[in-house]
């Protein structure tokens, strides 16, 4: 079994209850308002952290898409206008940071750019998450790895060659790897959740579930498969404009997704094959002894 790691002050491992990271992202449409909704939505469900995104349009906006025109909310604009305006800068974190204290949630990061992770690097966050899309990007590994902080790894769109490649970058010590299908929303016959047991045996570390999909079932199979971890998106309204929704959780049904992972932890159980006290009375009256 590989050694438990701590994000804040709540332990994670394969013994321990879920870790449960409501992914918001850039959900919040780059209002904070709906932000800060979604982060009550997360705290309310009993999650243990939200996540949002960091990028500096600047450096995460290829040149070839910059001037492509985009409708929006906002009426048309550019990719690249459109980038920045959704994007929270200081102002917004300071008060996702004071709101996220005021009751008593965690929430982290993924960086997209080195910019970003010194950004980020003022609020201490417990731990720093680099996205799938990153993952080949050692620049940006060995930055991060260099805050002293858990890493938490997505391994969506890569070969096993490169996430062999990223675990060398990074090392095993106090990282995290996120099981995942990048597609949004992810097709079912897409998931291949055999691959987080597969994940543990090859690199001895701890892995979670990042799940893209549509629907409940398949999260709760991964963390009964292993995965210490469970990501998902949430949202308000899965109709809501912007690229994440359709394959995000609306409130009800992350409710439900927790609730129904804590039922199969309790049903897990420790694997010791016994009679049950509650079978001694089954046993009286159905075999006569």
């Amino acid at each position: 079994m590989t050694s438990n790691l701590e994000i804040g002050n709540v332990q994670v491992g394969d013994d321990c209850p879920s870790y449960f990271i409501a992914e918001i992202g850039i959900n919040h449409n780059g209002e904070i308002d709906i932000a800060k909704k979604l982060i009550a939505v997360a705290a309310d469900a009993g999650c243990n952290a939200v996540k949002f995104q960091k990028r500096n349009p600047e450096l995460c906006v290829p040149l070839s898409q910059r001037d492509i025109l985009r409708e929006t909310p906002w009426g048309n604009m550019t990719y690249f206008d459109y980038r920045n305006k959704i994007e929270f800068g200081k102002k917004e974190y300071d008060e996702i940071n004071k709101y996220c204290k005021e009751i008593g949630i965690t929430w982290l990061v993924s960086v997209w750019d080195i910019d970003s992770v010194d950004f980020i690097a003022q609020y201490n966050t417990p731990c720093i998450k680099i996205p799938a899309a990153k993952l080949t990007d050692d620049v940006l590994l060995k930055h991060v790895r260099k805050q002293g902080k858990t890493v938490i790894l997505s391994t969506g769109m890569s070969s096993l060659e490169q996430l062999d490649h990223a675990v060398e970058v990074l090392q095993k010590d106090n990282l995290i790897l996120l099981h995942c299908c990048s597609a949004y929303p992810a097709r079912y016959e897409d998931l291949n959740l055999r691959l987080i047991p597969f994940l543990k045996n090859r690199y001895k570390v701890l892995v979670g579930y990042s799940g893209h999909e549509t629907g409940l079932p398949s999260s709760v199979a991964a963390r009964a498969m292993g995965a210490c971890v469970i990501e998902r998106h949430i949202t308000l309204d899965r109709a809501m404009w912007g690229s994440d929704h359709a394959a995000s959780l609306e409130p009800n049904g992350l409710n439900r997704l927790i609730r129904d992972i804590r039922l199969v932890e309790t049903s897990m159980g420790n694997g010791v094959k016994k009679i049950l006290a509650c079978e001694e009375p089954i046993i009286k009256r159905l075999r006569n002894v």
